[in-house]
């Protein structure tokens, strides 16, 4: 099935004060570029900060029986921790999403990105300094604020920074990165509770300490990545975009020896303007292109759903039907997290070859089918834990790359002008959808002790991934190697015309 014809009328001229109609060939000349040192300082100062996001999940999840131990400097309930903490730090990511996400398209990427990791610092800060329920509950919220932030503005920036041949692996690998995080919580969490080295109401307080510190790191090396050309052209800064662009370019030939890079392929025609309204964008995303949301809702939803099925009640399985010891299940929670970045990592550069429609419809399919298969091995008495785990880990390593390639999608696949609201409203859509009907439906399954249970669970987001399998199949856009101009033309564009060269 091909792509969905562009249906968006062309803007006016004269549409906001100030602007003018220009051709540039800036998106050209960015997916044009080899790859160089430059777009790794991009990747470390923009895509690290999923890592401290699995941090921040996994760490919450292991400190919290001791947190709910006396002498932890801290009055809260373990199922505080795991229920109402958890479920604030999921509202917040889904309002961080939305709110940061309309100012992303509206005020630019570079602004936002260093404001949503400030919160996110600041949040987390505050966070080890807890010394009531109802502080913690707040600063849990904030950090989660920050977090969902993160997403809509980092994915949009690093899309449109990378070049159009690596835009697919890159993405994955930096969205797989998150398990990068929850092997470390892991394992931090391990020494952090070590009483014979830290004092039942300090070692859980330098576990957010760490990530205030890796959080710094981040932000000094992010301050180096620039605005987006691509939004500066559009908001009536032309000439800001050609200056960043060409520098961009000189800093590539002198790492080449010189050598002359290959001619852009193409202009583009655009007004500028300076913000797109919300009814603006609801009618690009629903109207305009239907088939692309129903994409971008199936495939964040069957994520979340086969991530909640797995992993919600990860301790809870493995201590019921395997009396594996509460403290040892984060040593086996540390293997299904490297199964669940190995997936991305090692399938990527697939999204960039064989194609989007092929990779990500296989991907959720294998997975599900995968976990049906699980489902039945583990109704038949087959499985021990370990043999549970390698299951979940092949599982895991075929949806990670699915569940990252959601994000690629919603990306990608809508204007420019509308990207980081796109990519917010599936963020906060899928997270919902895994963070409170997720629990909702899969808290008392995998916590009944009947096998039944635990396998309709698995059944369930096992559907749901296949189902989702489906819809890529049909829907899906071959958007591997193109532009992102030409997978979705910007709102601003104009039929070509004469006008300022850029």
């Amino acid at each position: 099935m091909s792509p969905e014809p562009h249906k968006h009328p062309h803007p006016r001229p004269g549409g906001a004060t100030g602007t003018r109609t220009v051709t540039t060939a800036v998106p050209a000349r960015l997916d044009r570029l080899p790859w160089s040192r430059w777009h790794w300082m991009v990747v470390v100062g923009l895509g690290t900060v999923w890592i401290l996001d699995g941090l921040e999940v996994t760490v919450v999840g292991n400190i919290a029986g001791r947190l709910s131990e006396s002498g932890s400097g801290l009055p809260i309930s373990s199922a505080q921790v795991t229920g109402i903490a958890a479920a604030l730090y999921v509202a917040g990511a889904c309002a961080g999403a939305l709110f940061f996400g309309w100012l992303t398209d509206r005020f630019g990427r570079k602004r936002l990105f260093l404001l949503t990791l400030a919160v996110y610092l600041a949040a987390t800060a505050l966070t080890a300094f807890s010394f009531s329920s109802w502080w913690f509950f707040v600063f849990r919220f904030l950090t989660g604020f920050g977090i969902g932030g993160e997403y809509a503005a980092i994915n949009s920036a690093i899309d449109e920074l990378i070049p159009s041949a690596f835009r697919g692996r890159v993405d994955l690998i930096i969205n797989g990165s998150f398990w990068l995080g929850a092997i470390g919580g892991s394992l931090l969490s391990i020494v952090a509770l070590d009483t014979d080295l830290f004092a039942k109401d300090v070692g859980w307080r330098l576990t957010f300490g760490l990530g205030v510190v890796l959080g710094l790191v981040i932000l000094l090396v992010r301050r180096n990545v620039p605005e987006s050309p691509r939004w500066l052209f559009i908001h009536g800064r032309a000439e800001e975009a050609e200056s960043l662009v060409a520098g961009v370019e000189e800093r590539v030939r002198d790492e080449r020896g010189g050598s002359e890079l290959p001619p852009p392929a193409g202009e583009i025609t655009i007004h500028q303007r300076r913000s797109i309204g919300f009814v603006e964008i609801a009618r690009t995303v629903f109207r305009s292109y239907p088939r692309r949301t129903t994409l971008g809702l199936a495939l964040f939803i069957g994520q979340a759903f086969l991530y909640n099925a797995i992993t919600f009640g990860f301790g809870a399985i493995l201590t019921t039907f395997y009396d594996v010891p509460t403290g040892s299940t984060g040593y086996y929670f540390a293997v299904i997290a490297a199964g669940n970045f190995l997936g991305p990592l090692l399938l990527g550069k697939l999204f960039d070859t064989a194609g989007r429609r092929v990779m990500i419809s296989s991907t959720y399919l294998l997975s599900g089918l995968l976990l049906f298969a699980t489902a039945w091995l583990f109704d038949r008495g087959s499985l021990t834990a370990t043999t549970l785990t390698a299951c979940w880990c092949v599982v895991l390593f075929f949806a990670s790359a699915g569940a990252s390639s959601a994000y690629l999608t919603v990306s990608e696949i809508f204007p420019m002008e509308t990207r980081a609201m796109a990519i917010a409203f599936f963020y906060a859509v899928g997270t919902a959808a895994g963070g409170i009907s997720g629990p909702l439906l899969f808290a008392d399954l995998t916590k009944s002790g009947r096998v039944a249970d635990t396998v309709l669970a698995f059944q369930v987001g096992a559907a749901l991934m296949c189902l989702a399998g489906l819809v890529a199949a049909a829907f899906a856009v071959r958007a591997e190697r193109r532009s992102l101009e030409d997978i979705a033309q910007p709102l601003s564009a104009v039929r070509p015309r004469a006008g300022a060269v850029v």
